[in-house]
């Protein structure tokens, strides 16, 4: 389908996608695409305080009933699933089958939060005073913001709000400006199953177009008592520092450098696919891309030739057309930064296979690449950095536990694998002595995660928890009860008091 076509099916109009100053290109091949109305601060606490007003009425609703919303949106993405999907492809680059996955986590988690929404469960606690009972129990939080990154334009959009829903929390959506019109897309979406739902408040659902300055504001505001912000490392501490000088609290998803070991006992054919998928997909675009690759001395060789084999042979081309693997990255700004990198690389000594610009003639304006490995004699800065683009470091070891040291010896923490049929070697890896990622696999590729576990990281990654688990509990807040049910009042730590 072509831009206008899929635009079209995605619900909006000539006049939408030509009524404003914010100019939205495709990375496919450069071209724009639309330039579209953004709001400003005025617009901004508008919002949250529409979205405060909504609070009132829903965080009385019974969690059940704000469970059916959800429901309902699953239904709606279900239905929408293809045109959405087709139109993240179109607007970040990734290939349609990546869109589809994304759209298709959507509706997972909203599957998810709707049997949440009869489980927001707290704990019967055995109290020391004769006569009394303690419990724990959850209450809405209040508006909840939430800020995306392009790469992963809806999903961890849907992440936050489903539960924040299901919680009782209004969600104000402030997405990348370089990918504006999923979120738009999204939102209409979002209409459909309101109007469904019927007496859902004004304001409960809501979408912020405009650059950092609108995401100050909804930092900066006290009405808004949760910010979850998926990004950088950069964007994490500006919206980590800004949240805790008001005691705000924020779910922060930031940056990965995430890491593979390869031990001896592996299954290298299953490595391998492991590897390409990993390092590849999304043009290396995701925050949980295979970045460094750790493989022992005596498979190096074989896996590295097998490796660059696989690369010499990879799709590459528009995301939207079928066979093809590796589309673009987002804009030239990420093919500078990926050259500067490679450029790094080779004064630190690394070896270079592939890289440089792809389809440079088909596409002029865009920002096609051939996937770089980078054969390193150590992990040097620029392997300690996350450069978002398809370069894998790789890099030999003799021993597990250094093998270990070096996967743990970079500022991010979001997640890490092992490939191994040793026990012994996964376990450890598993311990509290291997990887200090928020995720750690075995036998699979550090991307790809299922919602129905947590997903975030610990260090630069910003040690926040998106999804599933019981991440539900960070957009609410605790509140421990304590019954007296008895004629006495007895005092706790037996302190005597009489008057």
């Amino acid at each position: 389908m072509s831009a206008p076509e899929i635009l079209a099916a995605a619900g909006f109009t000539p006049d939408e996608l030509d009524n404003g100053p914010l100019v939205v290109r495709t990375p496919v091949d450069g071209s724009r695409i639309a330039s579209i109305a953004t709001h400003g601060a005025d617009d901004t606490r508008a919002m949250i305080d529409a979205g405060v007003a909504a609070f009132d009425t829903w965080r009385a609703t019974p969690a059940p009933r704000r469970g059916e919303l959800v429901r309902l949106l699953g239904e709606e993405l279900r239905a929408a699933k293809e045109p959405l999907g087709e139109l993240v492809s179109l607007e970040c680059g990734k290939i349609l089958q990546e869109g589809l996955g994304e759209v298709q986590e959507m509706i997972d988690i909203c599957d998810l939060a709707v049997g949440i929404s009869r489980q927001l469960f707290g704990l019967t606690i055995a109290s020391e005073r004769p006569g009394h009972a303690m419990r724990e129990t959850w209450h809405p939080m209040g508006v909840c913001g939430i800020i995306t990154a392009f790469n992963f334009p809806v999903a961890p959009w849907c992440w936050n709000a489903a539960l924040a829903l299901v919680a009782g929390d209004p969600v104000i959506w402030k997405p990348s400006e370089k990918t504006p019109l999923t979120a738009l897309a999204v939102q209409k979406i979002c209409d459909k199953a309101l109007a469904r739902f019927g007496d859902a408040p004004a304001g409960l659902i809501q979408t912020v177009i405009g650059d950092h300055t609108v995401g100050q504001e909804l930092t900066a505001s006290r009405d808004v008592a949760i910010v979850s912000a998926t990004g950088s490392t950069r964007m994490g501490h500006a919206v980590g520092t800004a949240m805790a000088a008001r005691f705000g609290r924020c779910i922060l998803e930031l940056g990965g450098n995430n890491a593979m070991i390869v031990s001896p006992s592996a299954d290298l054919e299953m490595a391998l696919r492991a590897i390409v998928f990993s390092a590849v997909g999304t043009a290396g675009q995701r925050c949980t891309s295979l970045r460094r690759l750790i493989v022992h001395a005596d498979i190096y060789d074989s896996l590295v030739e097998r490796l660059k084999k696989a690369y010499s042979g990879l799709p590459i081309g528009d995301p939207l057309a079928d066979g093809v693997l590796v589309g673009p990255l987002i804009d030239m700004q990420a093919f500078d930064a990926m050259e500067a990198a490679l450029e790094q690389v080779r004064a630190d000594g690394g070896k270079v296979f592939g890289g440089g610009a792809a389809l440079r003639n088909t596409f002029p304006d865009a920002a096609y690449v051939h996937p770089a490995i980078a054969e390193m004699p150590g992990q040097t800065d620029i392997v300690r950095t996350e450069t978002f683009a398809p370069i894998l470091y790789v890099m030999k070891y003799t021993d597990l536990d250094a093998a270990i040291a070096l996967q743990n010896d970079v500022p991010q923490g979001l997640s890490s694998c092992i490939f191994s049929t040793d026990v012994r070697e996964t376990e450890t890896f598993l311990s509290a002595v291997g990887s200090d990622c928020g995720i750690a696999n075995v036998n699979i590729g550090p991307s790809g995660a299922e919602i129905g576990g947590a997903f975030g990281g610990e260090k630069d990654t910003g040690g926040g928890r998106e999804s599933g688990s019981d991440a539900w509990r960070g957009y609410m807040r605790r509140q421990t009860n304590t019954i007296n049910y008895s004629r006495d009042l007895p005092l706790a730590q037996g302190i005597k008091f009489d008057i």
